[in-house]
């Protein structure tokens, strides 16, 4: 299959993203091909990518000077800490602003690449190969950096868009099916959002998908990030519209802050979480008729998404969850912003709700 490439335009600038298999071995010539010409560049790499790959990468940039900066990747990983070791290489090094880094790995691995880039010498060129689902279809689109403080999620960091995307199905085939779950989870968001047509077609086709079947797993990453282009073309520093994309993520950073960024619950699984627990919010103020809210859940049991919320929480922790929503940065007033669904493919933004309504609920959702 040949690879399909999407083009993003923004304020800040334009860049591909290019979707198919066995791309990182022509890399050199992607690199060429949209102009972006480097003496050096550092590697930012997931330890988790497989060797293998990486050889074929540091083979095709054969004729540059490459330098390593092997990262591990965690949510705890992703800090101030470590955009500082990446900056010290870049100045060590001597790199210029014409230089490059290129992150090779999963969301956390390009958030806290690009904002390093974003701040050595006010912008170094930066490319993403998101090695994921879940990165390719939503975290490598758009141009949010940023790292986690203790206070939460996401909370100090920039806008920096990529010149390039290479978005290697390649890399899908070494994850574990929990990743493939998780990135699924972004994609299924997207189609809710913005595209009924695009849930009945993950609704006819989820299994071949979650199985990375091709063509089937091309047309979800090119559908998926075709509705992220739309949404980040037209609200590139999420005044307005590109709040939708957001739907579910103010339960599903509070669920994960709660537990403390473990590995029990990922971030993609914390966004499955979230989506069901926004839906069940949004029929909980009778936004959204039962006909489609059940439509939605009978997807997620088919599909065997994550669910029910009361595998990870109980009453206890309700205090810590409302605690974290409340510092939420979409916040505006002492009241909490939520993005709730009024049919598939229609969200209402701004919709903002007490502590205690947002408690009341939860009361009524977990069980001990």
């Amino acid at each position: 299959m040949k690879p399909i490439k999407l083009k993003v335009k923004t304020n800040l600038d334009h860049y591909p993203i290019i979707i198919g298999s066995n791309l990182i071995r022509n890399l050199n010539s992607y690199l060429n091909e949209n102009s972006i010409i480097f003496n050096q560049c550092l590697l930012v790499i997931d330890k988790k990518v497989p060797k293998k790959l990486i050889n074929n990468i540091t083979r095709a940039l054969k004729r540059k000077k490459v330098f390593k900066f092997n990262f591990d990747a965690s949510e705890k990983n992703k800090n101030i800490k470590y955009v500082n070791e990446i900056l010290k290489i870049l100045l060590n090094k001597n790199f210029s602003r014409q230089d490059c880094l290129i992150t090779i790995g999963g969301g956390i691995t390009g958030d806290v690449g690009g904002f390093a880039s974003s701040l050595f010498k006010r912008g170094l060129n930066f490319v993403n190969i998101p090695t994921t689902l879940l990165s390719q279809v939503d975290s490598s689109i758009g141009g949010k950096t940023g790292v986690n403080t203790k206070e939460g999620k996401n909370l100090i960091g920039s806008f920096y868009q990529p010149k390039m995307v290479i978005s290697d199905i390649e890399f899908l085939k070494s994850l574990p099916k929990r990743e493939i779950i998780c990135g699924y989870g972004e994609v299924f968001k997207h189609s809710l959002i913005l595209n009924k047509q695009f849930f009945k077609y993950l609704n006819i086709n989820f299994s071949k998908v979650l199985n990375l079947k091709s063509p089937f797993i091309e047309k979800a990453i090119y559908e998926s990030c075709k509705i992220k282009k739309t949404i980040v073309e037209k609200d590139e520093k999420e005044k307005n519209l590109r709040k939708i994309l957001n739907f579910g993520h103010t339960f599903a950073h509070a669920f994960e802050a709660s537990l403390g960024y473990s590995k029990k619950l990922n971030h993609g699984e914390a966004v499955i979480l979230g989506i069901i627990t926004a839906l069940e919010f949004s029929l909980s103020v009778k936004l959204i008729k039962f006909n489609e809210y059940n439509l939605i859940l009978k997807h997620v049991l088919k599909a065997g998404l994550p669910s029910n919320i009361n595998n990870y929480f109980s009453k206890k922790d309700l205090n810590k969850i409302l605690k974290f929503m409340s510092k939420d940065k979409k916040n505006i007033s002492k009241r909490i912003n939520l993005i709730l669904l009024k049919k598939i493919g229609s969200t209402v933004i701004n919709n903002e709700y007490s502590d205690l309504k947002i408690r009341q609920f939860f009361k009524k959702k977990l069980i001990n």
